[in-house]
Order: C-alpha cells, then sequence, then structure tokens
C-alpha cells in the first residue's frame, strides 16, 4: 500500500552517502535523482526518498515519526543496523526479538529521523 516515503534532511550529500552504505545490505540503490531528492529502491515494493524539504525550510524529525524497512532475515536487520552506527546513526533500539514473531533494531540517521529495520516471517 505504501509507495514510498520521505525523509528530509539538511545536508543533502552527506544525507545520499549515509543511505547509499545502510541500504546496500538489502539492495538498496538511488532510483530515481531529482537533484534535490533521491528515491532508493530495492527492485520493487515501497521506496525511500531523501530530499530537502520542498518549503525551503529547515529538516527536523517528528517526535513519534518513524518509517520501517522491512528485511528478508533477522541477518539483514543486524547488517541494516550495523551500517547505520557505524556511518554516524544512533541507536534507539539494538536489533532483537520482539515478541514472538517480529524481529527489529532501531536508529536514528544524521538528521534525526528515526527508522526500523525488521523482519516479520509471513
Amino acid at each position: 500500500m505504501i509507495g514510498y516515503a520521505m525523509l528530509g534532511t539538511n545536508d543533502y550529500e552527506r544525507a545520499l552517502d549515509f543511505y547509499d552504505k545502510v541500504l546496500a545490505p538489502v539492495g538498496g540503490k538511488r532510483a530515481m535523482d531529482f537533484g534535490v531528492s533521491t528515491v532508493y529502491g530495492a527492485g520493487g515494493g515501497a521506496m525511500l526518498g531523501i530530499g530537502k524539504p520542498y518549503n525551503k525550510e529547515p529538516a527536523t524529525s517528528g517526535n513519534g515519526t518513524m518509517i520501517a524497512l522491512a528485511m528478508p532475515s533477522k541477518e539483514k536487520v543486524h547488517e541494516v543496523c550495523d551500517a547505520a552506527l557505524a556511518n554516524g546513526a544512533t541507536c534507539e533500539g539494538p536489533a532483537g526479538a520482539r515478541g514472538d514473531t517480529f524481529y527489529a533494531g532501531y536508529f536514528r540517521d544524521l538528521d534525526g529521523n528515526k527508522l526500523c529495520a525488521f523482519y516479520a516471517p509471513g
């Protein structure tokens, strides 16, 4: 149902470098580049956009706002979270089991946006 989600940044090039590294473990790469925003995809499904706000105001992270990225395995949850932390993200909850069928790790990117890398087997 979700086509794409956008996250704002105040340092576009730095954010792209971060997401190039963080999304690489799951095949995420730049699918569309508009100069002030870039959309990442992994060959189908929902995409993630990173860009400067259209209204030219500073980008801010929303308290309670989170983007959840589906992973194909628990191992990929760890790879993505590890890549995020290695590239300047802050941990909001280490990768691990959350109940019986949900496995997730939480982090904030360089602009304070909260993301979740999760695995939930069908």
